[in-house]
């Protein structure tokens, strides 16, 4: 309808065009109902504006492994500075306390730089196959194996052994082999070929080539369906008794082979009180691969953990499976990672190699929306420069995205099958194009969930999305892994969304994610364009608004 609202006065120099005169109508016309923007507090934004130059500009997120190279304060805040999204918390190393206290270090650093948000990633163990101890005088050395012989692996874990006899923890390994099959041990440094299942406890092996392996190393049985479950005990209690009482953002759950996986996950995090936390599935075998279109639909993102999957099926493959993973993730919207040997040069070496910059450079270009670091920063030599290069590279790597081929890929693939996408989704594709065919500087979502700020990076929105939202959950799982998002915690502003029919808190939500836009620099001028997206509620129905505005007040 008309509106006979004056024009404001804005902070700046006169307009005296009749268009941008009307444009100021349109912001009194956006505030009418709202508190007196102008003295709206500082959104923080003083951490964000010490970052390095790229990681302000990228839009890929990065996930920094904790270790003692990087876990003193001084150091998690120049990983921050430098672009780190998310802490991950290995659980194959360490202790509750060692975790507990990287974790309040973090928080340290975090209150040095206002308005930063990091999420916490815990990467459980999981069903890991290894080998076991050696007798004296082998005992904390390493045995000598040599190509030709024979090695009987045993699952007695009490064995000790002596070169011709290695003890595993898999109970099941002589069920689940067959003569022929390969097993890959300490990373596939060593490759043994099945030869005979002799009982119930013993397969005989033949060590394909010379290698010399110390105690308590890894195992792969590629091509194998391994029958562990998900969550090993030691997983549980990880999840039950440090993941929900630290509240961690995120899970990433090792062997996920499928749906059913993610389903236990979660219903092992809800009982215990971790109903925020999100899953992410680590995709590391055949198995994994073969469901991954129903891990995809039921997880909240996915890694793509490419050391184990490259053990477990042929290395010359890994490509193949990282793009149709990929590319499906970006049509469901579910979250990607890229992980593993990213920048492992780095570990010693103080620049990358040129192929390991590629390697970055093309999971971006894929489409992934977060790439991860793991020994580069947990016990590498140069762990600051190592994210820092990894945010240029995403930075280089993105100016090369076409927006509209991305955009029309994603609608293309929802649309393929003919099936009508709801209400939100709809709006969400919308709006993308509308703010990028009108020129918008920003996009405001107001967040309960998250979940239409994931739509955003689903439909490849190139514009700055700031979500505003009054949970600090929200705001860190907003900034770790949807692309290009801002967040802006509002905890005194909860009135608003599906579940709030006044609704009295959003017109005060979208004029501070204006601000904090304006505060790091997104918006500069009165008349640049804002575009805003949320839900509300009219009596029993659900309403999502979609609407464009003047930035003026905000500035």
């Amino acid at each position: 309808s008309e509106t006979t609202h004056q024009p404001v006065d804005l902070p700046f120099e006169s307009f005296d065009d009749r268009v941008r005169v009307s444009k100021r109508t349109h912001v009194a016309t956006m505030n009418a109902a709202s508190a007196d923007h102008s003295t709206l507090q500082s959104t923080g934004t003083a951490g964000f504006l010490k970052f390095e130059d790229a990681a302000r500009k990228k839009q890929t997120r990065i996930i920094c492994t904790i270790g003692p190279a990087c876990w003193s304060v001084e150091m998690l805040g120049v990983l921050l500075d430098n672009g780190m999204n998310i802490a991950r918390l290995n659980f194959s190393h360490g202790d509750h306390a060692t975790h507990a206290g990287t974790i309040t270090r973090l928080k340290e650093a975090l209150a040095k730089r206002p308005g930063v948000h990091c999420a916490v990633m815990l990467d459980t163990k999981g069903p890991e196959i290894r080998t076991g101890f050696f007798a004296p005088p082998y005992a904390d050395k390493k045995i000598e194996l040599t190509a030709g012989a024979t090695l009987v692996l045993t699952t007695d874990y009490d064995h000790k052994s002596d070169g011709t006899k290695l003890a595993c923890t898999y109970a099941k390994l002589p069920t689940s082999v067959h003569p022929g099959n390969q097993i890959l041990v300490a990373d596939g440094s060593l490759v043994l070929k099945v030869k005979e299942v002799l009982n119930a406890t013993e397969v005989a092996c033949v060590v394909m080539n010379d290698c010399a392996i110390g105690e308590r190393k890894n195992m792969n049985l590629p091509g194998v369906k391994v029958d562990l479950p998900v969550l090993q005990a030691k997983d549980t209690r990880d999840l039950v008794e440090f993941a929900c009482p630290q509240n961690v953002d995120y899970v990433a759950a090792s062997f996920v082979q499928t749906a059913d996986d993610v389903k236990t996950i979660r219903k092992t995090l809800d009982g215990a009180g971790g109903q925020h936390i999100q899953i992410i599935s680590k995709i590391e075998n055949q198995e994994g691969l073969d469901n991954f279109a129903e891990i995809c639909d039921e997880v909240d993102a996915v890694m793509i953990a490419r050391g184990d999957l490259g053990m477990e099926i042929p290395p010359e493959r890994v490509f193949r499976a990282q793009k149709m993973m990929i590319e499906t993730c970006n049509k469901a919207g579910t979250p990607v990672i890229v992980a593993t040997q990213m920048l492992e040069s780095m570990c010693s070496n103080p620049r990358p190699t040129r192929a390991e910059c590629s390697d970055v450079a093309n999971a971006v270009l894929d489409g992934c929306d977060a790439v991860m670091l793991s020994g580069e920063t947990a016990g590498g030599k140069f762990p600051k420069e190592a994210v820092s290069i990894m945010a240029r590279t995403c930075v280089e790597a993105e100016e090369e995205l076409d927006f509209d081929a991305a955009y029309g890929k994603v609608h293309a693939g929802v649309r393929a099958d003919g099936k009508v996408v709801d209400v939100v989704e709809s709006t969400v594709a919308a709006a993308t194009q509308a703010a990028v065919d009108a020129g918008a500087k920003a996009v405001i979502v107001l967040a309960r969930t998250g979940a239409t700020a994931q739509l955003f990076a689903k439909y490849k929105c190139p514009i700055p999305v700031i979500v505003v939202t009054s949970f600090d959950h929200v705001a860190r799982q907003a900034v770790a892994l949807l692309p290009g998002c801002q967040a802006v915690h509002t905890p005194d502003l909860t009135n608003y969304g599906y579940n709030n029919a006044a609704g009295d808190d959003e017109n005060k939500m979208v004029a501070a994610g204006a601000k904090h836009a304006a505060e790091i620099g997104v918006i500069t001028k009165a008349d640049d364009i804002v575009c805003a997206v949320h839900a509300y509620k009219v009596g029993a129905s659900k309403n999502v608004a979609m609407r464009f505005f003047y930035a003026g007040p905000a500035l």
